[in-house]
């Protein structure tokens, strides 16, 4: 697929910069913001209801929306009713409630209610919350109930980057159990939180420089970590298992030529006990006819390569994985996203600067979401956000394909056909 517009779903009045799904209660989360300057653009995270529309198209409205002061919120992690926002040089935990009310307050009138793209966003002081997520009572005339009340309350906060400098999280992920939070930072540390109590288990330096990625695999056994400095690494603990080299899978490629942006533990899809770890290698210098970028697919148990693929030359700047193991999605600093088979590498989908910048995060919808299918008669659902501040899903319908019955009577046609034109041909070959 080539260049094509792709709807907006969302379209915030900020920069977004990551998004994620909550599996249980079926939310959208996205969140980003002007940052500390005196701009005039807010900060905050905002929560989306999503439906089907159909069979493959879908739509998004705002139901809440958390301003977080003067902190953008450039990284996210969702546990179970917890987000870790890496805002700055800390990590801050929020506690989401999403509740279902029988009884609902007034609807707005008409002239409340703003029409962007395909989500609906309220005007006035209805759209703004308190830090405990309740609104004020003299804001009640603005407010459309639909049902849907949330609170978002702060737990704690601890400081993840050491930097001097400018400190910054670059990363923050739970572990599959959800029993400790991983952070990453410009100082080149990783530090392992115990969940929820959030005392410090692990603190080391993995990386010179700045952390980019990092990920565990399920049963917390291998934590991988990637940094601006080249290098990839696995470790157990806090002791350096091994460091990955990609770039012997390609006799060409020099091993300071390519540096690492991205990895991700996954599935395999109809293989209980198979585990495979996927890696962007990007260019680390940008030349005038600009060389591709590549994925990698490393067995996730012994770690040798099992696959190296080039995925276009616009350079990567986002990875996602679905749940399954089955499909990559990759977002580009030119806006561009793309999904791949995660079995052969092979591109599915492609819509070249389907974002007018920087494609920021990306999520794939579940399968199911609060016992429904959301994904329609779709083989995959996407979300992208980027910092043109819009929300897009890229849906990639289910291929047609033939029944058995009907390939088998095709091919006893054939076989018939064959037959038929031998006695033709040939009166006594029969």
């Amino acid at each position: 697929m080539g260049r094509k517009r792709v709807p907006d779903l969302y379209r915030a009045p900020f920069p977004l910069y990551s998004i994620k799904v909550d599996p249980k209660t079926g939310l959208v989360i996205t969140a980003g913001g002007g940052g500390a300057s005196k701009t005039g653009i807010k900060n905050g995270v905002h929560f989306l209801d999503l439906q089907l529309v159909g069979e493959h198209q879908y739509s998004a409205s705002l139901l809440y929306s958390h301003d977080t002061d003067t902190r953008a919120t450039m990284n996210m992690a969702v546990g179970d009713g917890v987000i870790a926002a890496g805002q700055d040089g800390t990590c801050c935990l929020m506690k989401v409630k999403h509740c279902t009310q029988k009884g609902g307050q007034p609807a707005a009138k008409d002239g409340n209610s703003i029409q962007q793209g395909s989500a609906r966003r309220r005007a006035g002081k209805g759209e703004k919350g308190g830090e405990d997520g309740v609104v004020a009572s003299g804001d009640k005339s603005d407010i459309k109930d639909e049902t849907a009340h949330m609170s978002v309350t702060g737990l704690a906060e601890v400081q993840t980057d050491l930097n001097p400098q400018d400190p910054l999280q670059k990363v923050v992920r739970f572990s599959p159990d959800l029993n400790l939070l991983l952070t990453g930072g410009t100082d080149g540390h990783i530090r392992v939180w115990e969940f929820p109590s959030l005392k410090k288990k692990i603190d080391f330096k993995a990386h010179e420089g700045e952390i980019e990625d990092l990920d565990m695999s399920p049963g917390n056994k291998h934590l991988v970590t990637v940094g601006r400095d080249f290098a990839c690494s696995v470790w157990s603990s806090s002791h350096l298992a091994m460091s990955l080299k990609w770039h012997e899978t390609l006799s060409h490629t020099s091993e300071k030529t390519y540096r690492y942006m991205a990895c991700r533990f996954g599935k395999v899809e109809d293989q209980k006990e198979a585990l495979r770890l996927y890696t962007v290698q990007i260019p680390h210098k940008r030349d005038r006819k600009p060389p591709p970028c590549y994925l990698t697919k490393w067995d996730g148990k012994t770690f040798l390569p099992m696959l190296t693929a080039a995925c276009g030359t616009e350079v990567i700047s986002c990875l996602t994985l679905s749940d399954s193991g089955t499909f990559l999605g990759l977002g580009t600093v030119t806006g561009s996203v793309a999904i791949y088979i995660a079995f052969s590498l092979q591109k599915l989908y492609y819509v070249q600067e389907s974002h007018g910048i920087v494609v920021t995060d990306l999520a794939f919808l579940p399968d199911s979401l609060k016992g429904k299918n959301i994904k329609g008669n779709n083989e995959a659902a996407m979300l992208s956000v980027a910092v043109d501040s819009r929300c897009q899903i890229h849906a990639v319908p289910n291929r047609r394909s033939f029944p058995i019955w009907l390939v088998l009577f095709f091919c006893g046609l054939v076989v018939v056909g064959i037959i038929l034109l031998l006695q033709h041909l040939f009166p006594g070959f029969f």
